[in-house]
């Protein structure tokens, strides 16, 4: 699988409005956004699956003109969303470059087979948005249905995952799902939606430097020229003259360096970190041996499993020890409730043989 945009420098950089509105509208968003030089494609919604009736959901296929009519006079590449046979089929046919399928669609694997249908015996470029729900067997599932299609040109877009939890992003980043994604295919491009993973413009630029310090492969934001009066998703688009900014600002940063001193510095530093990784997994070990024989003590004595009393001690007072060590507070929560889990498990095993 390689990029679509093989031939652009990164990170590749995809703007365009969330919706597609008015051909005017297109067509004077492409026109800005060529003028900074620093966009490598255009993108519009034309189609948009909306949670409820009543909402604007696209213009439809008239817009997939627009979309290509600006895209040619600004010398952009194109791109939208299809969601089924048919969106493949009118945007082949318009001539749109790129073809993206949204999480929604990739969350259903008979939505995705229909599309991998439609575009079989094609050489249309593909990128795929994770899915809604933190699932990456879904997010893979898709990738190889579109690459049994026999496409070759596939690319993977991160948007964030919805959450009941209400926090400061409309979809949890969740990084590490992406970086498994990037462990399962190493060769796979994948370019960060800052704007869906924020929701609100003050967090574009903050998901932008984050996804590329992630080794991402380029960003994909929505722009508007006004953006509070857009159809769609008002509160996450941009100006092109913010994008602009937001884009100047952002450091990129090397995955290598040719530098030899500093490759030998990097590799010593990580000797350590492999010594320090093999002392707390003994560490470990020795841990849940002692667990193991709790277990059977228990069980010996006919004792609960559970002991609130002395679990909530623990996580009190490790986390209150961590903190004085310069240990974030919540990840010394996240772990002793994992190590815990195990330590239930481990007892629950012991209790019933």
């Amino acid at each position: 699988m390689t990029t679509t945009q093989s031939n652009f420098k990164k990170p590749i950089i995809i703007a365009g409005p969330c919706s597609a509105e008015t051909e005017e509208q297109v067509f004077n968003i492409a026109q800005a956004l060529a003028s900074s030089n620093q966009v490598n494609m255009l993108r519009a919604g034309i189609w948009k699956p909306r949670t409820r009736p009543g909402n604007f959901e696209g213009v439809g296929e008239i817009g997939l003109k627009w979309l290509v009519n600006a895209g040619k006079a600004h010398n952009f590449p194109t791109t939208t969303e299809v969601a089924n046979a048919k969106h493949v089929e009118q945007a082949l046919k318009a001539g749109v470059d790129v073809l993206w399928i949204g999480a929604r669609t990739t969350v259903n694997p008979f939505s995705v087979q229909d599309i991998a249908d439609a575009v079989k015996g094609t050489n249309i470029p593909v990128m795929i948005k994770n899915p809604i729900n933190p699932d990456i067997q879904l997010w893979v599932g898709a990738i190889e249905r579109i690459a049994d299609a026999g496409i070759n040109e596939i690319s993977a877009i991160h948007r964030g995952f919805s959450s009941f939890e209400k926090t400061k992003f409309r979809n949890e980043p969740k990084w590490g799902i992406p970086i498994e994604l990037m462990r399962l295919f190493p060769d796979l491009p994948i370019i960060c939606d800052p704007s869906h993973i924020g929701g609100t413009r003050a967090l574009i630029e903050p998901l932008s430097q984050k996804a590329l310090d992630m080794n991402m492969a380029g960003l994909m934001i929505e722009t508007h020229l006004t953006p509070d009066e857009a159809w769609s998703d008002a509160k996450q688009q941009v100006t092109p003259k913010r994008l602009s900014t937001i884009l100047s600002s952002l450091i990129v940063r090397e995955k290598n360096t040719g530098n030899a001193d500093f490759l030998t510095k990097l590799d010593s530093m990580r000797t350590q970190i492999d010594d320090s990784d093999q002392r707390l997994l003994e560490t470990l070990a020795n841990r849940f041996k002692i667990i193991s024989e709790i277990g059977q003590y228990k069980k010996d004595n006919n004792t609960t499993i559970l002991q609130s009393d002395r679990w909530f001690e623990i996580l009190k007072n490790r986390k209150k020890n961590g903190s004085e060590l310069g240990i974030n507070e919540e990840f010394i929560d996240s772990l002793l409730k994992l190590i815990h889990k195990e330590s239930v498990l481990l007892q629950t095993k012991i209790m019933n043989s």
